[in-house]
């Protein structure tokens, strides 16, 4: 079974997306649509923009939700049997298996990333990558601190990011290296994601979502707050407002998939960051994209 996989924040480069739309024209119809849905040339941005201004998370995720979503729908070959996403990737996954439409997901993944952006203005914060601690480890780690600090994203065996206050953050790569970490390196990342501190933007994303119409998927999604395919509509609303305040079980939801058939993964949109990331849960399994 082939399974679309679509990436999250931190997967975007100056020059994404242009190759798509130079050379297809429906590509570039959806590119200028949506420079007019967010009222602001996006295009020009993700084409010839600083690695400064890509970073924003205002332009950086609705650019990489679109990179994904247009280089998925134009491919030739596109027939996905499961989805997901990781992280912002989720909104991606669900265009690709028919839940979302183009302009609603692109609308939804535009508040999400204002909201991300005030809650990071209102609580200062942020993530590091700790490699080669068992799960278990960090977790105890992080629940022994008295700050904010949590589990954010479970990538891949032996490398899980953490999500917090600056001076949990900086406390918590402190232990972690006395610990046995291999490394403790903190992220460039506007603030702490998929943690207690982006509730602000959850309460906000939660009201948005409850306004947009959701259809009946094509086949299951494997969504973050769960690691589990389902196709239920209710419930991939709930899982996807619960995903802003919760850990991105990424390693846990590759394998959900291969248990349940997956035997191709196909990474859609900049970069092969899940691809490398997969291969690091299952070796023998095959991996390609689409860009």
């Amino acid at each position: 079974m082939k399974a679309y996989v679509f990436p999250g924040q931190g997967a975007q480069f100056t020059g994404m997306g242009k190759e798509l739309y130079d050379s297809n024209a429906k590509a570039k119809e959806m590119f200028e649509q949506a420079n007019e849905i967010l009222g602001f040339e996006i295009t020009k941005i993700m084409f010839e923009g600083t690695a400064e201004e890509l970073k924003e998370t205002k332009v950086t995720q609705p650019a990489v939700f679109l990179h994904s979503v247009i280089a998925a729908l134009i491919s030739d070959d596109f027939k996905p049997e499961m989805t997901a996403g990781h992280s912002l990737g989720e909104f991606s996954a669900l265009v690709a298996n028919g839940t979302l439409n183009f302009v609603d997901a692109l609308q939804l993944v535009s508040k999400r990333a204002m909201a991300m952006q005030k809650a990071c203005e209102i609580n200062p914060s942020t993530m590091a990558a700790i490699l080669g601690l068992e799960d278990k480890v960090v977790e105890d780690v992080c629940a022994s601190i008295d700050d904010v600090v949590v589990a954010a994203n479970y990538n891949c065996p032996g490398q899980l990011v953490i999500s917090g206050s600056n001076s949990g953050i900086e406390t918590a790569c402190a232990k972690m290296l006395e610990a046995g970490a291999k490394r403790a390196l903190p992220l460039q990342v506007g603030g702490a994601f998929h943690s207690p501190l982006m509730e602000p933007a959850r309460e906000e994303l939660a009201e948005a979502i409850k306004n947009t119409s959701f259809q009946d998927p094509t086949c299951p999604i494997y969504q973050n707050y769960t690691a589990s395919g389902t196709t239920d509509v209710a419930l991939i609303k709930e899982n996807l407002i619960a995903q802003l305040t919760a850990p991105v079980k990424w390693t846990q939801s590759v394998q959900a998939m291969l248990n349940d058939g997956a035997t191709e993964f196909v990474e859609c949109g900049p970069g092969k960051v899940l691809q490398g990331l997969i291969k690091k849960v299952d070796r023998s399994v095959t991996t390609s994209g689409i860009s």
